[in-house]
C-alpha cells in the first residue's frame, strides 16, 4: 500500500562492503551486479533472441517513480537497509489478508461478525506511533471491513482471491497479484473484472482506474489466463465505500502493455551501460520530489537525504483525519 500519493516500508545502509554507509553517500554497487541481476548481459548464441525482462507492476513502477529506488530495490548487492516500516504498509496487508481470509471461509459463515476474528489474525502491528494509534486504526480499519462486506452479495464467489496472473510477451514476462478477479456477465457470456483495494489517499475516480498500468496488466494477463474478455478494472476505496472503475478496450491494454515494455527495456538499457562501464548514479538517476520524503532508501541516496523524512506513521495520521466517519 502506497501513501496518499509516494511510495511505500530499520534505519541504516550498507555498502557493497557489506560495513555501514555514512547517511547520504550511495552505496557503490558491486563489480558485476548488472550481471548477476539476469538482465544485462548473457553468455548464447548469436540470433538469439532477448531474455525476456521478469516483471511485476511493483517493479515497473519502482523504475518509473525513480530509477534510483528501482536500483536499490533490484540491484545493488547486498543491498542497501531500508528504512523503519511504515505503517500505512502494515494496514493495507492486514485488511488484505483479512479480506483474503474473509473469502475463504465457507459462505454460510461469511457474516460481519467474523470480521473482528479476521483482521486480529492478521493484523501487522509494525510502524504505529504507539499502542494507541494502533488501536485507533484497528477500529477504524475494522468499521471499514464491516461496511464493505455489506455490499458484497451473499454466497457471491469470485474467481479468484489474491491469484496470480502471467502473461509473456515480446519483451517481458510479466506476473501479479491481483486482490480479486470477479465473473461477471457480459453480452456475449461471462466476463471478467479485476478488483483492487485501496486502503490509502482519497479522491479516486475514474481516471485513475484508467490510468493504473497494474490494473490493466492484470487484465490483460487474466484475459488470456482464463480465456474470457477483461476490460472492467476497479479500484474499491474501503475507507469511503466508492468504487472507482474504467471499462479497457483492446487498444487501451495494448497501449498499457507498450508503455511497460517500454519501461522494461529503458531498465535494460540502464543496465548494458553499468555493465560498459557508465555511472551507477548517471545511468540510475535520481527523481527527485515529494515522494523523497516517503522512500525506504531516503537515508542513502545523496538526493533524497537532502529531503525531510517522514515518520513511518504520517500516512495513517492523514488516512484518519481524511475519514468522513471521525466523529
Amino acid at each position: 500500500m502506497r501513501p496518499p500519493s509516494p511510495s511505500s516500508g530499520s534505519a541504516g545502509s550498507s555498502g557493497s562492503t557489506g560495513r555501514p554507509a555514512p547517511a547520504g553517500r550511495t552505496p557503490r554497487p558491486r563489480a558485476g551486479w548488472a550481471k548477476q541481476a539476469g538482465q544485462a548481459e548473457q553468455l548464447g548464441f548469436a540470433g538469439m533472441p532477448e531474455r525476456l525482462f521478469v516483471c511485476t507492476p511493483s517493479k515497473l513502477g519502482a523504475y518509473l517513480d525513480c530509477p534510483r529506488r528501482y536500483r536499490y530495490a533490484y540491484l545493488d548487492r547486498p543491498a542497501p537497509q531500508k528504512g523503519p516500516p511504515w505503517a500505512h504498509n502494515s494496514l493495507g496487508a492486514s485488511v488484505h489478508t483479512a479480506l483474503k481470509n474473509w473469502y475463504a471461509l465457507p459462505a454460510d459463515r461469511r457474516r460481519p461478525e467474523a470480521l473482528g476474528r479476521l483482521l486480529k489474525g492478521t493484523w501487522v502491528r509494525e510502524g504505529y506511533r504507539d499502542e494507541e494509534q494502533e488501536r485507533a486504526v484497528f477500529t477504524r480499519a475494522l468499521g471499514w471491513l464491516e461496511s464493505y462486506v455489506g455490499t458484497l452479495e451473499a454466497g457471491e464467489e469470485p474467481l479468484g482471491v489474491e491469484r496470480v496472473v502471467a502473461v509473456k510477451t515480446a519483451v517481458l514476462a510479466f506476473n501479479g497479484r491481483a486482490d480479486r478477479i470477479d465473473s461477471r456477465p457480459g453480452p456475449n457470456g461471462p466476463e471478467l473484472a479485476i478488483v483492487d483495494y485501496k486502503t490509502g489517499r482519497t479522491g479516486l475516480d475514474a481516471d485513475d482506474a484508467r490510468g493504473s498500468a497494474a490494473l490493466a496488466l492484470y487484465a490483460y494477463a487474466a484475459e488470456r489466463v482464463f480465456r474470457r474478455p477483461c476490460r472492467r478494472v476497479e479500484l474499491h476505496h474501503l475507507p469511503t465505500g466508492t468504487v472507482a472503475a474504467h471499462d479497457h478496450t483492446p487498444e487501451t491494454l495494448a497501449r498499457q502493455v507498450s508503455r511497460a515494455e517500454e519501461t522494461a527495456r529503458d531498465i535494460v538499457a540502464a543496465e548494458r551501460a553499468v555493465a560498459d562501464g557508465a555511472d551507477p548514479d548517471d545511468a540510475f538517476p535520481t527523481t527527485a520530489g515529494p515522494r523523497c520524503g516517503w522512500c525506504d532508501f531516503r537515508r542513502v541516496c545523496p538526493t533524497g537525504s537532502q529531503v525531510e523524512g517522514r515518520e513511518p506513521w504520517a500516512a495513517v495520521d492523514r488516512l484518519t483525519e481524511a475519514d468522513p466517519t471521525r466523529s
